[in-house]
């Protein structure tokens, strides 16, 4: 059997994937049927942020919920992956030390010396590598199931214990927001030390415009500073929001809200193959993307041409 399907051109193997797949979703149907709609399942609620320990000073709220959670897991993680290595260096290194030597490579040549000068790349080097393995860490957390479901809980042995889910941080904005202010401002404030404030603001207007038509090219470059902050924010927050919902809603969301059990085949299949998309590719290009815009605003504001 098993050389019968090895001598099947990838044509016919994939039809009869397809073919096995259509059978099966039909014997679904057939033995489970059309079960009525389930309006009381919330999919949103995947992403509620339910305090888990209350802490509140005044008006400010401090409580710690699965978002404190992942945070600090990155956190943890990026700093122990630097620091483990950095005390583990070999002649010949290991599997793990290959891997985040050319990390550690991609973002100071590629990202950060790629887009400043020596001086500066010395100076935020650490910055930006810390920011793009801390966004890859939190990127990629949030493809793992963990027990943070708390509005649905599993019975174990008694206690009741938070389902499994996947979340990620940086599919909350107001975590890539912080991470975009940080930028925005740092920017700014080398590009005013290194060319003082009024010559900071005349590099705003390219080089050779002239008369009247400076006015409005400076509005322009003001405006396009202010949508920085959004670009940068929500580039990042919105390709891990909609993975995650795709995940989700092929996961099973979907089955459950239209109560067609028939379709689960299908839309696992198409769930898996989203979520290799977004693991392999999305968790670090969007890492690499958002750390090579902040090499690139830093360097550029500092530049002596715009």
């Amino acid at each position: 059997m098993s050389r019968r399907l090895s001598n099947l051109s990838t044509g016919r193997k994939v039809m009869l994937g397809a073919a096995a797949l259509v059978g099966l979703m039909i014997l679904l149907f057939a033995v489970v049927g059309k079960q009525p709609k389930n309006n009381a399942y919330q999919p949103q609620n995947e992403f509620k942020l339910d305090a888990w320990i209350h802490l509140k000073i005044g008006s400010l709220d401090l409580s710690v919920n699965k978002a404190v959670l992942y945070l600090l897991i990155a956190a943890v993680l990026t700093t122990w992956t630097m620091v483990y290595i950095a005390r583990r260096m070999r002649d010949r290194p290991n599997n793990v030390q290959t891997a985040v030597e050319a990390a550690y490579d991609l973002v100071y040549t590629n990202i950060t010396r790629g887009n400043m000068d020596a001086g500066m790349a010395a100076k935020w080097f650490p910055f930006i590598g810390a920011t793009f393995f801390f966004i890859l860490y939190s990127n990629l957390i949030g493809y793992i199931p963990l027990p943070v479901n708390t509005e649905y809980k599993i019975d174990v042995f008694g206690a009741h214990l938070p389902a499994f889910a996947i979340y990620a941080a940086t599919a909350n904005i107001s975590v890539t927001l912080v991470l975009t202010l940080v930028v925005w401002f740092s920017y700014h404030v080398e590009g005013i030390r290194a060319k003082g404030l009024r010559a900071y603001l005349a590099s705003w207007i390219p080089a050779g415009v002239a008369g009247p038509a400076r006015g409005p090219i400076f509005v322009i470059e003001a405006i396009s500073h202010f949508v920085r902050i959004i670009s940068l924010s929500v580039r990042l927050f919105a390709n891990l929001l909609a993975g995650h919902l795709l995940i989700l809603f092929m996961g099973g969301g979907m089955v459950v809200l239209l109560g067609a059990a028939y379709i689960g085949p299908l839309t696992v299949l198409v769930a898996i193959i989203f979520f290799l998309f977004e693991v392999v590719i999305i968790a670090g290009l969007q890492a690499f993307i958002f750390a090579t815009l902040t090499s690139i605003y830093l360097g550029g504001a500092t530049a002596e041409a715009h």
